[in-house]
């Protein structure tokens, strides 16, 4: 039986090695709004994965890392940027 509750957390990387090199645009703390702000990048066509280096507690909080690879930093931040400018 599934809980309403749990969640499927297979788009956070936990101790994930492969992602070490990948620069971080943004850190949160739930990941809620860590995979909102992935959503954007994904729909813009930008590559992003979200990481963790612990897991997270059962309010899936923690330190969570919004991350994209090597040379891609300043077109992820300039579009997350410009989202948050639209907002004001």
């Amino acid at each position: 039986m599934r809980l309403p509750w749990r969640t499927k957390l297979s788009d956070l990387h936990v101790g994930d090695p492969r992602f070490d090199d990948w620069e971080v645009v943004h850190d949160f703390e739930d990941l809620d709004t860590a995979r909102a702000w992935r959503r954007h990048l994904d729909e813009a066509g930008i590559e992003a994965a979200i990481t963790s280096d612990w897991p997270l507690d059962h309010f899936r909080r923690g330190d969570i890392a919004l991350r994209v690879p090597p040379g891609h930093w300043s077109e992820a931040d300039e579009f997350l940027s410009n989202l948050a400018l639209e907002d004001d």
